[in-house]
């Protein structure tokens, strides 16, 4: 039976199991809400720690319910089906009937998603095209061909119909191997690699210890998947007597495509990028060995040195080759400067 509840508190549901209760927790819940919940989304809430028996937090989805169980279930919140448009400005680089090319800042999140209902890449599109983005993208990501980590800055591609939207995913997918697709970063790195330039060619897949985060996989591993970066130092900085470079910036082109695929392979090679939260912590004492000046410019930096320069691919609609690139950030900027100056 279920016990009543205020409207205060409508997002908990208190369910008493009855004499005729057994089974795994995950599939009596389904069944005793009627089929409000799926016996997968009850799973979820369960690992999720949304869910006591007799007040003691259960993960453990197959555990038993006997009766006289007292189980309560914390519900979240419902998220709205459809982003809503939001008036929030975009650095738009160029705009025709079928694409929309934009300077992202960082610090904007590209889809909605846990925690980032709004402000997103797709609210602010969704006002902008007054609803002519491409459908295939789901609801959540009407439009979105790519994709940008929320604090990489840098140039990014939205598709307005179905038809720009596969052409240009067509291109991607290819990686630029029968096209003039290009994609070009530059980075901030801590060290020098070496050598200046080169290949770093390592599968990557999800971190053994953090699901949100990517590593490098053995090849024969079921979750690895080929991941190609070309990089090339284009600067160092802080040379000492001893031959030590203090940091790089390192052009970075992309041959696949792979969450977080520089920041991984750079660290990789052991020069992750400068205020690198996820990647870079093992090297986060590294500011302290720079003059002051320096060291005080690379604390105000408040993500990864990271910027996507540079997209070129051809049009979707007519096949010309178009070439973006979009200037490196003031917050960049300065880092680059303070370094140049040891």
């Amino acid at each position: 039976m279920t016990e009543p509840f205020t409207q205060a508190a409508r997002e908990k549901k208190v369910l008493i199991a009855d004499d005729s209760a057994t089974g795994r927790l995950d599939s009596w819940l389904s069944s005793a809400l009627g089929g409000e919940i799926s016996r997968n989304r009850a799973q979820a809430l369960i690992k999720d720690g949304s869910v006591t028996v007799n007040d003691e937090p259960v993960r453990e989805t197959r555990h038993k319910v006997v009766p006289g169980d007292r189980i309560e279930l914390l519900l979240p919140e419902p998220e709205p089906a459809d982003p809503e448009p939001e008036n929030i400005a975009l650095d738009i680089l160029y705009e025709d009937d079928d694409i929309i090319v934009l300077d992202k800042p960082a610090g904007l999140v590209v889809h909605p998603g846990a925690g980032n209902r709004s402000g997103t890449l797709v609210n602010a599109l969704l006002h902008h095209c007054s609803g002519s983005l491409s459908g295939i993208g789901g609801v959540k990501r009407p439009g979105i061909v790519h994709r940008l980590d929320k604090n990489t800055s840098g140039v990014m591609i939205a598709a307005k119909n179905d038809f720009a939207h596969n052409r240009l995913a067509e291109q991607f997918a290819d990686h630029g191997r029968n096209g003039p697709l290009q994609r070009a970063y530059l980075a901030l790195v801590w060290g020098q690699p070496a050598p200046l330039k080169g290949t770093i060619d390592a599968p990557l897949g999800r971190s053994g210890t953090d699901r949100k985060k990517r590593a490098v996989q053995r090849t024969e591993s079921s979750d690895s998947r080929h991941a190609v970066t070309h990089y090339e130092v284009r600067e160092s900085f802080g040379k000492s007597d001893a031959g030590d470079v203090s940091a790089s910036l390192v052009e970075c082109r992309l041959e696949t495509g792979r969450t977080h695929q520089i920041r991984v392979h750079m660290q990789h090679i052991g020069h992750p990028l400068i205020g690198d939260p996820e990647y870079g912590g093992a090297f986060r004492t590294k500011v302290n060995t720079l003059p002051a000046a320096a060291a005080e410019s690379v604390g105000a930096l408040d993500r990864q040195a990271l910027h996507a320069f540079l997209l070129q691919l051809a049009h979707p609609r007519d096949g010309r080759t178009l070439r973006f690139e979009a200037p490196i950030p003031p917050d960049m900027a300065s880092v680059i400067t303070a370094l140049s100056k040891i």
